[in-house]
């Protein structure tokens, strides 16, 4: 099956913390923890329900004007101010002067940052290839405990401030959800069962060499944690997820154990969250980080390149499994840097983590 084309599709409703971390805390008998999480996942679940019945036809927001020649990106920030109604109000368009709140700054320059990452790596301007303008909201709700990108836009919430601090703090999590407006106008994969782990993972891999091109690191000194900054300090746990180490990211009493799988052998086969989209992707994220490590030097050259390549090669299908993406990295590889280490290495990473590539 060949990937469906961006335009007239039923588009995901893709957020940063899992429906499982929510439901967790949404239970706890402390009503300060129980209330926002309880909220937050009854809003998440009404605006996924109105994305899922209606079907986008992806219209790009108009551009500035000669803004179709340009390699600068076109953010406009927008804020909420505890309100549902998006996008809010504007508070600060591409090329004007930071304001005093810091997350409409930060968000900014997230946006800017993904951008950049996709132009001076891959050559993509923007998300969709053409420029399109990014368009982000913060302070989204009242103790709104996520951030998500709806297909249109990104929306930023402020966290409860107990478990969850402001969610445009980590910019993994900004480039996070704007690499699913990467995947929804490339391969669009669905959002169930291992397609949907992909989707999710093609997100955490983007999301982490955003941060790594920001900061300048290496493979070796990136912590290829996502969500890193977002937990507050009472909570145990470093982040929400972890590449190099899928399982260990959390253990907290009210916030749970992280339950990602690390390879195959503890795939984890569940109705909840669209077939664990959020659990499973820990094993393509761990082969990532091993072949990222193995190759060494900047992780977006190599080895974000070959991920780039299958996500755009337009061979990926849809539905396509951890194994159909497994195999197409070793065709990219072979293609790109013909028969050597690259090979090997993406071989070997798969292998770890038991996912076949024939």
């Amino acid at each position: 099956m060949q990937p469906q084309s961006p335009h007239g599709f039923h588009p995901v409703f893709c957020t940063i913390v899992p429906p499982h971390v929510l439901d967790k805390l949404s239970q706890s008998e402390n009503p300060d923890l129980a209330g926002p999480s309880r909220r937050t996942l009854e809003g998440d679940a009404a605006r996924r329900t109105r994305r899922q019945m209606s079907t986008l036809v992806t219209v790009a927001p108009a551009r500035r004007d000669g803004a179709e020649e340009s390699d600068q990106p076109d953010r406009t920030i927008y804020d909420c101010r505890h309100g549902t109604q998006l996008p809010g109000t504007k508070v600060r368009a591409e090329g004007q002067d930071p304001t005093q709140d810091a997350s409409v700054n930060r968000a900014y320059a997230g946006l800017g940052a993904t951008f950049e990452l996709l132009l001076k790596a891959y050559g993509r301007r923007s998300i969709d290839g053409n420029g399109l303008p990014l368009i982000g909201s913060v302070h989204y709700d009242e103790k709104y405990n996520n951030a998500f990108f709806d297909g249109e836009q990104m929306v930023f919430g402020d966290g409860d401030g107990v478990v969850f601090l402001d969610f445009t703090v980590a910019i993994d999590v900004i480039g996070h959800e704007l690499a699913h407006g990467l995947t929804q106008y490339t391969a669009n994969l669905s959002y169930y069962g291992q397609s949907g782990a992909l989707n999710e993972s093609v997100s955490d891999v983007f999301g982490s060499l955003v941060k790594q091109y920001t900061l300048g690191q290496t493979a070796d000194q990136a912590d290829w944690l996502i969500g890193a900054g977002l937990l507050a300090p009472d909570v145990q746990g470093v982040a929400l997820r972890s590449m190099k180490a899928p399982g260990t990211a959390y253990d907290d009493d009210v916030l749970g154990k992280d339950p990602q799988p690390a390879s195959m052998d503890d795939y984890v086969r569940t109705n909840q969250d669209n077939g664990g989209v959020h659990i499973n992707s820990g094993i393509p994220n761990r082969a990532f980080y091993l072949l990222a490590t193995a190759l060494g030097g900047q992780a977006w050259e190599r080895a974000g390149q070959l991920w780039f390549d299958v996500l755009t090669g337009g061979q990926l299908a849809v539905d396509a499994e951890f194994s159909d993406f497994a195999r197409l990295t070793v065709e990219a590889a072979r293609s790109r840097f013909g028969e050597g280490d690259e090979v090997e290495a993406v071989l070997k990473a798969w292998s770890e983590v038991g996912v076949p590539t024939t």
